[in-house]
């Protein structure tokens, strides 16, 4: 029995998924080396932007209409998706230890955070 094993030959695959592909053995000499992108520049020449009306958003014109999904609403205190809001200073957070510290926040620094979202309210 071990005298077969020792005998087999050994078939690896060509490639393995833990060692990186030489640029050589991936694109032999003469081979394209895949998608090549272009420049902004070169789409505006290709597309032919100047022949189009002005009313049509695209590359040249960046009026386009305003997007029919709704904002995200982010953490204010760490930039995360935040679900939830304190009624009592309007701050949106993200998780039960941000609404800690935003109950401990003394109010100016609560309105120095509103005013950073343009939703500045005075809380008196």
């Amino acid at each position: 029995m071990e005298r077969e094993v020792i005998e087999a030959d050994l078939v690896l695959p060509t490639h393995l998924g833990f060692k990186k592909i030489q640029m050589y053995e991936k694109y032999p000499k003469g081979q394209a080396r895949g998608r090549h992108w272009k420049h902004l520049k070169q789409i505006i020449q290709a597309e032919n932007y100047q022949n189009y009306p002005p009313d049509v958003p695209n590359y040249i014109n960046i009026e386009s209409p305003p997007s029919m999904h709704p904002c995200k609403r982010i953490c204010d205190i760490t930039g995360f998706e935040a679900p939830y809001y304190d009624p009592r200073t309007n701050l949106r957070y993200a998780n039960a230890e941000v609404f800690k510290a935003i109950r401990s926040l003394p109010n100016d620094y609560v309105q120095r955070y509103l005013a950073l979202r343009n939703a500045a309210v005075v809380l008196r």
